[in-house]
């Protein structure tokens, strides 16, 4: 009777090892051990957090053509595909991080997307119509402390200083004064790069404060040279020409957070970054597009007017009719100013694993490493 008890007994452990081994494979995607992504921003990282608060059409991209090539439906994200916070998130072996605001999202342990369309480090850029900077930090701070009660201080510590915080924040703070008023002053533009960078500093050092001390940063592109500024500086009787002025505030932008950054890293304990070039990362792609597998690097896939730099795509700013490109993966740029799938995607790569000639200090992968 013992004996019979006790193979009973093994052949229970048995299937029980079996059942757990089985249910341990069939998650085979869940690391055991990843750091999180929390990111912050502007269109270039937005996956649809506007779709959720009360702004115009304009700041809203939750409507056909965008998200069709590979989502097959509108997301909110302001391109045919994915953004570049979406491909880190695959190299990082996490999955896509879904709006801050989406409702019923409260799982952020992977992390959390608090990025907004339009979005400025003024909160005066667009406001009323986007999430400041200064709010998606607020969004940020509540996150913590949801963490804090689920995990627990010393969980929530680790959880944050090993996180990723990517930030992508400044064009439309240079770039809405122009779409007021053609004539904008580039000394009045210049005055604003202080304010714009002491603005994202503040918010940097709120996030260390708070454990955080990974920060993976991009500077400005050709702001310039977008389909929308060059069909404004056609309106003018500049054909063919870029918006230089606001290119130049850029490159002064990138200059100054470039310092910023450095003087960060030896000012506070454990402080470490990247600063990817995505200046030089779109800019070649605009004007070499057959050196990376597109045909079309200055007009825009879908919009209208020169350059459909019109921000029409899919019936924004009221107008109706749009042009639409046959073969998006053509183009560099989706709309009138917001790269493709395709685009994000090989400067993402970039981003995620170039050497120091694309990311100023080397690049995310080394902090998530």
């Amino acid at each position: 009777m013992a004996s019979l008890s006790f193979e009973v007994i093994h052949v229970l452990v048995f299937c029980a090892f079996i059942l757990i081994s089985a249910s341990s494979q069939s998650h085979p995607h869940q690391p055991e051990k990843h750091a999180a992504l929390f990111v912050f921003g502007d269109s270039l990282y937005d996956a649809g957090n506007n779709n959720y608060i009360n702004t115009t059409i304009n700041y809203r991209s939750n409507f056909l053509p965008y998200g069709e090539t590979f989502f097959g439906y509108p997301t909110g994200r302001v391109s045919d595909g994915r953004l570049i916070p979406d491909f880190i998130a695959e190299f990082a072996k996490l999955p896509f991080l879904p709006p801050y605001l989406q409702p019923g999202n409260n799982q952020f342990t992977y992390g959390a997307n608090f990025a907004s369309a339009g979005a400025g480090a003024l909160d005066e850029t667009h406001q009323g119509l986007v999430i400041s900077l200064n709010t998606q930090l607020t969004y940020f701070k509540n996150v913590e402390k949801l963490l804090r009660q689920k995990l627990g201080d010393e969980a929530v510590k680790k959880t944050l200083s090993e996180a990723v915080y990517m930030i992508s924040i400044g064009t439309n703070d240079y770039l809405s004064p122009f779409f007021r008023n053609s004539t904008v002053l580039q000394s009045s533009q210049k005055q604003n790069i202080h304010i714009v960078i002491g603005n994202l500093t503040v918010v940097i050092k709120e996030i260390y404060k708070k454990g955080g001390r990974k920060f993976g940063l991009v500077n400005l592109g050709p702001i310039g040279c977008l389909p929308t500024m060059k069909a404004i500086k056609s309106q003018q009787g500049g054909a063919g020409e870029c918006m230089e002025e606001a290119t130049e505030v850029a490159k002064l932008h990138n200059k100054a957070l470039s310092k910023i950054l450095q003087d960060l890293e030896s000012k506070l304990k454990g402080f470490k970054y990247s600063f990817s070039n995505f200046y030089a990362l779109l800019e070649e792609r605009m004007n070499n597009p057959s050196k990376y597998g597109f045909k079309e690097g200055k007009i825009a896939c879908c919009g209208s007017g020169p350059y459909r730099g019109r921000p029409s795509c899919g019936g924004k700013s009221g107008i109706k009719e749009y042009e639409l490109c046959r073969n998006v993966s053509e183009y560099v740029f989706f709309d009138s100013a917001h790269p493709t799938d395709r685009a994000y995607q090989q400067m993402a790569e970039l981003i995620w694993s170039g050497t120091c000639n694309t990311t100023g200090h080397c690049n995310l992968k080394e902090l998530f490493g």
